[in-house]
C-alpha cells in the first residue's frame, strides 16, 4: 500500500512539474534579466541570430547597397544581416507588416501611405514599423525634350503624360505635383508606363513627357540624353513650399548641371530613400544596428554611400523613428529638419 502511495506521488510530483515548465512560456534569463521567447519590441528581447534586409530588384540601387549594409550589420553587431531581392517600397512595408523580415528599404511617401492606409495600402494602415533614418533624395523629375516645347509643369495641360505604373509612388508624385500647379490627371492624356518604357515613348514621339522618381543620374534618363536634348522641368519656390507644406515628406531638391548634359541646374522635389524596422525589434537591436551603418558608411562601395550622412538622418522621415534609433540620433545631436 506503501508502495502505491509512494508511486502515485511522484507521478503528480512529475505531473505538477510539467504544468509550471509549461506555464513558463520559454523565459529565460539573458544578462540577468528575465525575457520572454520571440523576438518582442521591449527593451529586453533577446538578440536575433538572424535578419533580412529587404531591398528592391537587381538592377537598381536599393540590392547593392543593402549588401553593404548587411555586410557591415554582420561585422558589426554578430547579428548575420541577409539582403534580399524584392518588388521595394510598398511590397517591403506590406512584408514587414506581415512579420516576414526586419528591415526594409522604402521611400519616406510610401511610408507615410502606409501608416495612414492610403493610396496603394487601401484602407490597411501598417503601424508596426518604424523609421531607422532617411539615406538619400530620390528626385521627382519631369522628364521631356526640348522639341516637346514644353518648359514649365503648366504646359503639361492637354499632353501626353506618363505618371509611371498605377498605385506606384511615382503615380502618386505626379497627382501631387499637379495638384498644387491646380492641374488632375484629367487634364492631361495620362499614360501608365515604367521608366524605361516612358524614356522610350518620349524618344519615339508616342508621349511628350514622363514623372520619374529615382536618384539622379537615373539610367533610363541617361540613356534618352544620349540621343536627346533633354529638359527636365522645373518646379517654382511658391509652388514647392506648396507641396512641403501639404505633404511634409517632400523636400527642395536642385538637379546640378551637367546631369543629362543640362546646361543650368533644375528646381524641383525629392522624397527621401529611408531604412525602416520592424518594432518587433528590440531598442537595443536598432541601436547598435543604426550606429553601424552611420559609423561604418567609408565601407560603402555603392556611389550612394558619399550622399548618406548621419546629419541629414531625419531629414522628411514622415512616420515615427524607432526609439533604438532615435537613441542614437540623441547622441549624436541629430534633430529632424
Amino acid at each position: 500500500m506503501k508502495k502505491k502511495s509512494f508511486l502515485l506521488a511522484t507521478v503528480l510530483l512529475l505531473a505538477l512539474s510539467m504544468i509550471l515548465a509549461a506555464c513558463g512560456g520559454g523565459s529565460k534569463e539573458v544578462d540577468g534579466e528575465k525575457t520572454e521567447g520571440g523576438k518582442g519590441g521591449d527593451s529586453t528581447a533577446e538578440k536575433p541570430e538572424y535578419i533580412s534586409i529587404l531591398t528592391g530588384g537587381t538592377g537598381g540601387t536599393y540590392f547593392p547597397l543593402g549588401g553593404s549594409f548587411a555586410g557591415i550589420i554582420t561585422d558589426e553587431t554578430g547579428i548575420k544581416a541577409n539582403a534580399e531581392t524584392s518588388g521595394a517600397s510598398a511590397e517591403n512595408m506590406t512584408t514587414l507588416k506581415a512579420g516576414d523580415a526586419e528591415i526594409a528599404f522604402t521611400q519616406t511617401d510610401i511610408a507615410s501611405y502606409a501608416k495612414d492606409g492610403k493610396l496603394m495600402f487601401d484602407g490597411e494602415s501598417i503601424d508596426n514599423v518604424s523609421a531607422i533614418g532617411t539615406l538619400y533624395p530620390e528626385t521627382i523629375q519631369i522628364v521631356t525634350t526640348a522639341k516637346s516645347g514644353i518648359k514649365s509643369v503648366e504646359d503639361l495641360k492637354g499632353k501626353k503624360v506618363s505618371v509611371g505604373a498605377p498605385g506606384s509612388g511615382t503615380a502618386a508624385n505626379a497627382e501631387q505635383i499637379l495638384e498644387v500647379h491646380g492641374i488632375t490627371f484629367d487634364d492631361i492624356k495620362k499614360q501608365d508606363l515604367s521608366f524605361d518604357e516612358s524614356t522610350a515613348g518620349i524618344q519615339d514621339g508616342t508621349i511628350d513627357a514622363a514623372f520619374v522618381t529615382a536618384g539622379t543620374p537615373t539610367g533610363a534618363v541617361e540613356g534618352l540624353s544620349a540621343t536627346e536634348d533633354v529638359i527636365i522641368v522645373p518646379i517654382a519656390q511658391d509652388k514647392i513650399d506648396a507641396l512641403v507644406e501639404k505633404y511634409p515628406y517632400y523636400a527642395k531638391e536642385e538637379i546640378p548641371a551637367g546631369t543629362y548634359k543640362l546646361a543650368d541646374p533644375v528646381l524641383t522635389v525629392a522624397v527621401q530613400a529611408m531604412l525602416v524596422a520592424s518594432n518587433d525589434l528590440s531598442d537595443e537591436v536598432v541601436y547598435d544596428i543604426t550606429k553601424a551603418i552611420f559609423e561604418n558608411l567609408d565601407k560603402v562601395q555603392h556611389a550612394k554611400g558619399k550622399l548618406i550622412k548621419v546629419e541629414n538622418a531625419l531629414t522628411g522621415v514622415g512616420i515615427d523613428v524607432h526609439p533604438g534609433a532615435q537613441k542614437y540620433f540623441d547622441e549624436k545631436g541629430v534633430k529632424a529638419k
